[in-house]
């Protein structure tokens, strides 16, 4: 026999008082993400089907419920959204000129000692850069390739010049820039995908 997820017993059923409660910090709030929450958690809870609540709010299975788990345990406070930046917290055009030159004038190394991704601490890494944003500028981004854009350029480089070739320049102050032209593939990368 075939499961049938509308054949099963929903466990997860809201109170009046709690149907009410996720309505008024629904209206009250202003955070996106924080509202999909509610609205999921209050839809859910008051036996509309699974596949619709997930639809409206542009959701997973899994993340439905893990926030009406959430809802459970801890109340609507347990709803809110406390990611970190995300990609919408961009940095400025000034912060990411501040963020190169500072890219150019330390290794990982010497900022965050024994705490950097490689051994030697002498070429950025990805998740050294996200260290990095995240204690100057205080944002996260959700992919690698966010950090990535923030120091790969196709102008020249300011130090000496060059074209840089896949941000060497930028990330490995150690290596010296690549003449447009050549071929970097020959050099270690500094950072990869």
């Amino acid at each position: 026999m075939l499961y049938n997820m509308h054949m099963a017993e929903r466990r997860f059923q809201l109170t009046e008082k709690q149907i009410q409660e996720l309505r008024h910090a629904h209206a009250q709030c202003k955070d996106g993400p924080t509202r999909s929450r509610l609205l999921a958690v209050r839809l859910y809870g008051t036996d509309y089907p699974a596949e619709e609540v997930r639809e409206i709010a542009g959701c997973s299975q899994s993340s439905l419920m893990g926030w009406c788990r959430k809802y459970r345990e801890g109340g609507v406070s347990t709803l809110e959204d406390h990611r970190l930046g995300g990609n919408r917290a961009e940095l400025t055009k000034a912060e990411i000129e501040h963020l190169r030159t500072q890219l150019h004038a330390y290794t990982p190394r010497a900022l965050f000692g024994s705490e950097a991704a490689t051994l030697d601490g002498q070429f950025w890494t990805v998740e050294d850069l996200q260290q990095a944003v995240q204690s100057w500028y205080q944002v996260v981004y959700k992919s690698r390739s966010s950090y990535l854009r923030l120091v790969k350029s196709r102008t020249s480089c300011k130090k000496c010049g060059m074209s840089q070739a896949a941000s060497r320049c930028a990330l490995n102050p150690a290596a010296s820039c690549v003449p447009s032209g050549s071929n970097p593939s020959s050099r270690r990368r500094s950072l990869s995908c």
